[in-house]
């Protein structure tokens, strides 16, 4: 209630003081927020450099005081606050003292400079802290009056406390009547006097006279001819109150010193005011306390997309808010996720707020005063890779507890499908525009300016400027494009290059379509450039890709049918069985299906000098023509080897040496034996390789021992064991490659025990028994495979 109930009809005014022009104070949020930054990265440095000096002087004082580390950590602090410097100034002034042991001097000087400053705050703090410690407004409100306003002229003071709906409770006074103070207890939300203009405003209102002003308030009657100031009074950007202070005669229009003054008296009030008559303090900026974790919780069970802002205090003044959380249904108009924006600050990650839209100025208009805000088809710009984007939304800002909920929702589903096109044009690279034909208006995107390489208020070009700016030899391609949508008014499209003022090059690909009147006229042209360099230069390596794996393949067929033919040539494949003196001996050979897999198998039989006969199966690590040209060396070797008369394990002796230092890199499995007709004794060897299989004329098979031996060209000093088998007439000797029984789901030794099985159930002849080896093989790698057999005949007889 306000005086009588009743206000006259000409105390409808306006503040007195207009507020500061948001442009220059939202750029001046900007610049702070790029000195805080640059601030911190310096105070870094600092720290990172002063950390030394800090704990040098907290050796000193464990060293004078006798104390722990920790309680002199304490002690540094408390007396770097109690002297008003950092605890990096204070370290230096302690390590500086520290060699004349004047630690205690030093402290209690810089304890008495700070005492002796001398400013008008500080007193009046001083007069009053035994008040403030009270907790009492009105106690408060009449030693302000008492001690330090009326020595200024003032006879009245008015303690008001700022509700969150704007309105105005009377929580203190001094110099007014109890009727008076009665009657202005308590003022609703939009009824304007000159203390709810500075909630506004949040700035001081000095009214020279009240009358003049045209602004009720309380002692109106009595003070009308005097002046007013109303000072809003808070803590962290955040106003509790407002405290207006009255004087019988007129002020001066300028305020001068005595404005900082009654600032500093203002500044008294709002302690207990935080804490007035059962008004909940609210949350501490810094999430002190549960209430900010439930209001975390409050924030996730909304529906609606929401944040939760925490005030930033540089220096006790307001500078921005932090994101604190955002729930769920949260989505960042610049696409950005949830982790990547929580815990950064407003103007971090919305730099634009504080031009396009004023939305900090709001924000911060409703931490300062309490009053919620809320705005329809509101338009939000961020910047999204550098590029602004815009969106409108609908947005509702209040104050919770010391900090802020902003309710952030995209308008419409259209407006959503807009952003997600945005997005999708700035992904692809693709740039829209329309070119009106009449009126020669033309409308880009921000993405086509940026193909283009020129800045957002740049003038959009022409259709009939492209050629100017493309390749010359694309100027035909262009030309075409033109006459199909101008002339012929029908879609088309084309590729050309782009030569951009900033020298860059860029392969576009543009698509246009006419728009006609209903008469059949062009009135306008719209279409789409979209950058397909990427997709260019991806073909252009692509089809350098393909040739030049056609020319791998060309070079890999002819390596495949040189090696093929070279094998056939070794070793083509036999017709019929060979006789020789004593034996008869067959040779089942069968190479790999695919060429790429030409191997190195090879066999052979060779009748001595001394009579004896040289029989040997080998197999060279590898595919192709090496695996071919190795096969040819070592098979030669051998030849060449078993005609000094050397026994097998010799022989193969040598040829390892062969393969170890005469090849490239060649390794191979062998068997060497060396068969004498005259009385019919077999000496064989291996290398790594599979040991024969013997059939006795009776049906029983066997596979010869495991002999050591190790592969050819591995090692370069090996040593070879030789054995000696004696053989009947009617005996077959099998000596075969791996190909032969190779499986890739069973052991080597499960798949010989299979193999002598099928030779043990065999009662036909040598050739009969290779062709059923072939026909039964279970091998499944592919891989050549080679069988020699060796049926021993009549003896030879031995020479004189």
């Amino acid at each position: 209630m306000i005086g009588d109930g009743q206000l006259p009809a000409e105390d409808q005014g306006v503040p007195v003081l207009a507020p500061p022009a948001e442009v220059s104070a939202n750029l001046a949020r900007l610049a702070g927020t790029v000195a805080r930054l640059r601030g911190e990265v310096d105070h870094a440095h600092a720290v990172a450099d002063g950390r030394a000096l800090i704990e040098l002087a907290k050796g000193v004082l464990m060293e004078r005081l006798r104390c722990t580390p920790s309680d002199a950590a304490k002690q540094l602090e408390s007396l770097a606050g109690r002297s008003g410097l950092t605890s990096l100034e204070f370290a230096a002034e302690i390590v500086g003292e520290a060699a004349e042991d004047r630690i205690s001097e030093v402290a209690q000087e810089f304890l008495a400079r700070a005492e002796g400053e001398d400013s008008v705050a500080v007193r009046l703090r001083t007069a009053e802290s035994g008040v403030l410690a009270a907790g009492d407004t009105q106690r408060v409100a009449e030693s302000i009056l008492e001690h330090a306003l009326r020595p200024l002229g003032a006879t009245a003071v008015a303690v008001w406390l700022a509700g969150p709906d704007g309105s105005l409770t009377l929580a203190g006074s001094a110099g007014f009547s109890a009727e008076e103070a009665a009657r202005w207890r308590y003022v609703p939300p939009g009824v304007a006097t000159p203390a709810r203009s500075a909630l506004i405003e949040r700035d001081t209102v000095w009214q020279p006279t009240l009358a003049g002003a045209g602004l009720p308030s309380i002692g109106q009657h009595t003070l009308a001819e005097g002046g007013r100031v109303a000072v809003p009074t808070g803590t962290g950007g955040r106003i509790i109150g407002v405290v207006e202070m009255c004087w019988p005669q007129p002020l001066p229009a300028e305020p001068g010193r005595l404005r900082r003054q009654l600032e500093a008296l203002a500044e008294l009030c709002a302690h207990t005011l935080d804490t007035w008559d059962g008004v909940v303090a609210p949350v501490a900026a810094d999430g002190s306390g549960d209430f900010l974790g439930e209001l975390v919780d409050f924030v996730d069970g909304l529906h609606d997309p929401a944040v939760l802002l925490s005030p930033c205090l540089d220096g006790g003044r307001l500078s921005d808010f932090r994101i604190h959380h955002a729930n769920v249904r949260f989505a960042d108009p610049g696409g950005r996720p949830r982790s990547r924006i929580v815990g950064t600050r407003l103007l971090e990650t919305y730099p634009l707020a504080a031009e396009e839209s004023g939305l900090l100025d709001k924000i911060h208009r409703v931490y300062a005063t309490g009053e919620p805000f809320r705005a329809d088809n509101m338009a939000v710009t961020t910047l999204v890779d550098q590029v602004p984007l815009t969106v409108l939304t609908d947005i509702s800002v209040t104050r919770f507890a010391g900090n802020v909920l902003m309710i952030l929702r995209i308008q419409d589903d259209a407006a959503k499908l807009a952003v997600l096109l945005q997005h999708a044009q700035r992904l692809g690279r693709i740039g829209g525009f329309e070119e009106n034909v009449v009126t020669g208006a033309i409308t880009w995107n921000t993405e086509l300016f940026a193909l283009y390489g020129l800045p957002l208020n740049a003038t959009p070009l022409s259709l009939h400027e492209l050629a100017a700016h493309a390749h010359p030899d694309d100027a035909q391609a262009i030309g075409r494009f033109l006459r199909a949508v101008l002339h012929h008014k029908r879609p088309s499209s084309t590729a050309f290059r782009l030569q951009r003022s900033d020298g860059v090059a860029r392969h576009i690909r543009v698509v246009a379509e006419p728009v006609a009147d209903g008469r059949g006229e062009l009135v306008a042209v719209r279409g789409a450039y979209q950058d397909v360099s990427s997709q260019h230069w991806t073909e252009v390596a692509l089809a350098a890709t393909r040739d030049r794996l056609a020319e791998t393949e060309q070079h890999a067929m002819e390596r495949n049918r040189l090696a093929l033919q070279l094998q056939h040539a070794i070793m083509p494949p036999a017709k019929g069985p060979i006789d020789m003196p004593g034996l008869r001996a067959a040779v089942r050979y069968r190479p790999a299906e695919k060429e790429h897999l030409v191997g190195g198998d090879w066999y052979d039989a060779v009748a001595l000098p001394t009579g004896e006969v040289l029989l040997c199966v080998g197999d060279v690590a590898g595919h192709g023509i090496d695996a071919a040209t190795g096969m040819v060396s070592l098979r030669n070797a051998l030849r060449g080897l078993a005609a000094t008369g050397a026994g097998p394990a010799q022989l193969l002796t040598w040829l390892n040496l062969v393969a170890y230092h005469l090849t490239d890199h060649v390794t191979a499995t062998a068997v060497a034996a060396v068969y004498d007709p005259a009385h019919r004794k077999l000496r064989w060897a291996r290398a790594g390789h599979l040991p024969p299989i013997v059939r006795h004329r009776n049906g029983e098979a066997t596979t010869l021992p495991l002999i050591r031996g190790s592969l050819l060209g591995a090692v370069q000093d090996v040593v070879y064991q030789e054995e000696e088998l004696q053989l009947a007439e009617g005996d077959i000797l099998l000596i075969y490659t791996d190909g032969l029984i190779e499986r890739r789901d069973r052991p080597v030794q499960e798949s010989v025990s299979r193999l002598v099985t099928l030779v043990d159930g065999h009662d036909g002849g040598l050739e009969n028994q290779l062709d059923r080896l072939l026909t039964y093989s279970t091998a499944d790698t592919d891989d050549d495979t080679c069988v020699v057999g060796i049926e021993v005949t009549t003896a030879f007889p031995a020479s004189s």
